[in-house]
């Protein structure tokens, strides 16, 4: 892994409960072990265990990046019209770049569970045009809504959901997101590396 280095960018840490359960002091040792010098967290809809990891990462040598896999509501944060918790809101992950960047994740945290709480702490496109600046952005998960979008075979839709971000990162802090665990969706995979190409933005796997 040294050699093609690779670099976690989508990691759930014990702070994502229901999903990750990775102490940090267990990931670091494996990124040692594996020769990563690099490593992202990025819990679902919090930042609680930050202080903590970037504190640690850099005791071991480790460069931290700080992130978060947000809760972003498909149209206003304030809106609680949704009936089911699935509908109330896509995943989207944001990765802070530099200090500007940690700041604004902060802001935007903090709204989510202040303003845009609904099931989860949400925030929506609105913020994000004002706090956008120092994040990289990439789609996320089956949950993303442009992977959402081509997992119901509606490009277009896909399309019009990626648009919308570029418009707020540029194309340049905006990227397509592909996973592939054991061959699930490869349709889905596909479909996205396809957008990506006609789009002419960068994507990470």
């Amino acid at each position: 892994m040294a050699n093609k280095g690779f670099t976690h960018l989508h990691l759930h840490s014990q702070y994502s409960l229901l999903d990750g359960a990775i102490s940090f002091d267990k990931l670091l040792k494996l990124c040692k072990k594996l020769d990563m010098e690099c490593v992202a967290v990025t819990d679902h809809g919090n930042m609680f265990g930050v202080i903590e990891f970037y504190t640690k990462a850099i005791a071991a040598h480790i460069k931290p990046v700080l992130g978060i896999e947000a809760y972003i509501a498909p149209g206003s944060r304030l809106d609680r019209a949704k009936t089911s918790i699935s509908d109330a809101a896509y995943h989207l992950i944001l990765l802070a770049e530099n200090n500007t960047g940690y700041r604004n994740l902060l802001k935007l945290t903090s709204s989510g569970y202040l303003e845009g709480f609904y099931y989860r702490p949400r925030i929506d496109k609105e913020i994000l045009t004002e706090f956008n600046e120092g994040i990289i952005c990439t789609s996320a998960c089956l949950k993303g809504e442009v992977t959402a979008e081509i997992a119901r075979g509606n490009e277009k839709a896909a399309r019009t959901a990626a648009e919308s971000f570029v418009k707020i990162f540029g194309p340049e802090r905006f990227f397509i997101e592909l996973q592939e665990h054991g061959g699930d969706h490869p349709d889905v995979t596909e479909g996205l590396r396809d957008l990506a190409k006609k789009m002419g933005l960068g994507s990470v796997a």
